[in-house]
């Protein structure tokens, strides 16, 4: 009996679980995205979770379809969990059926297997005096005058201001939300405006916002150093994807595809420069093209 060739085979379990899908679902790789939201996704589709997407859609033979919400409360509401609207109300279509990235075990949706683990990073502007801080305990040692003169973004949550306040640094603090609700600008976009206008120097922020806000200056610009966690303070999370609820086979299909074009994946987020931990054995596998 002849073996099948190990493409062959990949597709086939492809289409095996493709299979309970409805033909029209089937034809279209439905994506919920933020328009303006770097370096994830934007409107241009020049985001990381852009490109895994094209590839994904381009694997499976489907046409890749947006629809495009900013990235706030509701968001999975309006979004995943949102029927089509003028549709029979037994299709069970959705506006889209994929967020790219969410927190895994993500309690708003059935999350994937996870595809990419980064860490928060203080992320220093060059030039201002803080050079020679090569890790965050650093400045808890600072003497009073020098600690009075922080400058450091503070978000309304997050293991950064967690961070801050078991530390006494609250005072330094300049305070930011985490959702702006400005259409103009994410959070990420706003910290880059900041940090060249001398409003602040240095902000504990997500790895891969970081790689964005350092990726608009020259090289070399920032100092970034990731925050290590401890039993009190988490700053590194695992990264998935997230479908409906219920939805197995479709995060059944996302996990084979996250499996066999792991290099692919890894190869695309890392031309972001996004600060990147070893994820675990059971989510690491090898591309097999």
């Amino acid at each position: 009996m002849r073996t099948l060739p190990q493409h062959t085979k990949y597709l086939a379990t492809l289409m095996l679980i493709a299979c309970s899908f409805t033909a029209t679902a089937e034809e279209k790789f439905k994506v919920c995205a933020d328009p303006l939201n770097p370096p994830y996704s934007t409107k241009n589709k020049d985001g990381f979770e852009n490109k895994i997407a094209e590839l994904f859609a381009r694997e499976l033979g489907q046409t890749l379809e947006y629809t495009w919400l900013p990235q706030r409360l509701g968001f999975i509401r309006n979004t995943l969990n949102a029927p089509l609207k003028d549709t029979d109300v037994d299709s069970n279509e959705y506006k889209c059926d994929i967020v790219m990235g969410v927190p895994e075990g993500y309690d708003l949706t059935l999350t994937t297997t996870p595809y990419y683990r980064s860490t928060y990073v203080l992320l220093i502007a060059k030039g201002r005096g803080w050079d020679n801080i090569t890790d965050a305990s650093q400045l808890i040692d600072l003497p009073l005058q020098r600690q009075q003169a922080l400058k450091i973004a503070m978000f309304d949550r997050g293991p950064g201001t967690t961070w801050m306040q078991k530390n006494d640094l609250l005072d330094q603090g300049i305070p930011y939300q985490s959702m702006s609700g400005d259409s103009e600008n994410n959070i990420a976009m706003q910290i880059e405006k900041d940090l060249k206008a001398k409003k602040i120097d240095m902000v504990i922020l997500w790895g891969p916002m970081a790689s964005y806000v350092a990726s608009q200056s020259p090289k070399n610009s920032y100092l970034m150093i990731p925050m290590k966690s401890t039993p009190d303070v988490k700053f590194d999370f695992a990264i998935a994807m997230g479908v409906r609820k219920g939805d197995k086979a479709r995060k059944e299909m996302l996990d084979k595809l996250i499996a066999d074009k792991a290099d692919k994946i890894q190869s695309i987020i890392a031309g972001y420069h996004v600060p990147l931990l070893p994820l675990s054995k059971e989510a690491v596998h090898e591309d097999k093209d």
